[in-house]
């Protein structure tokens, strides 16, 4: 069935969001069965729960970010929806690192993503990484994150001759100093690495 577009649901009243933000599963309480049709955004947010039934929503799966930042959550609501639309766009759009972003500050933070800023999200110390391998991801993250937290000692390290100074890559990222989160998604992997 087809989505209601962004201009319908305006039209309609309903707030419209900036972003895809993929289609919605739903189950409709009043009679007791899955709501057989495909549900946007927009649909979730406009549902008039007196009117049409109580119900209650999940991504389908098929927008990977939305997926990525609900995945421990069995629903969504119309106001959660409106939060993620309104931090994407303080974030700068809907580019798979914000999503990846939001989901690792909402595992590491007790604001929930309505009462969350696009402010307190840049403020955090985030690295991430995207790939098809984890073994080059974090290979790739480990020398990075050594350039960009301990510059001196990577010169030291690069321009060395001894082949006795070897650089532990997954000593490093598995060190104290580094909280490593592993995402994976479709054919991919994310690495997310703060400094603790």
């Amino acid at each position: 069935m087809e989505k209601t577009s962004s201009l319908e649901a305006a039209a309609n009243g309903t707030p419209a969001t900036r972003f895809n933000l993929g289609s919605f599963e739903g189950f409709n309480f009043r009679s007791q069965s899955a709501i057989e049709r495909e549900l946007s955004a927009e649909d979730v947010i406009g549902w008039d729960h007196d009117r049409q039934g109580e119900a209650e929503f999940w991504p389908s799966g098929d927008q990977a970010g939305v997926a990525l930042v609900f995945r421990d959550q069995n629903r969504v609501t119309a106001t959660e929806l409106l939060a993620l639309d309104r931090l994407l766009e303080e974030l700068g759009g809907d580019i798979l690192e914000n999503f990846l972003k939001l989901r690792h500050t909402l595992s590491v933070s007790t604001t929930d993503l309505c009462a969350l800023t696009g402010a307190e999200v840049e403020d955090l110390d985030i690295h991430i990484f995207v790939g098809p391998n984890l073994w080059d991801l974090r290979r790739e993250a480990a020398y990075e994150l050594f350039e960009l937290y301990y510059p001196e000692a990577y010169v030291v390290w690069e321009k060395s001759q001894c082949d006795g100074l070897v650089f532990d890559t997954d000593r490093f990222l598995d060190s104290p100093g580094w909280s490593v989160d592993e995402v994976r998604f479709a054919n991919s992997v994310a690495l997310i690495v703060t400094p603790n």
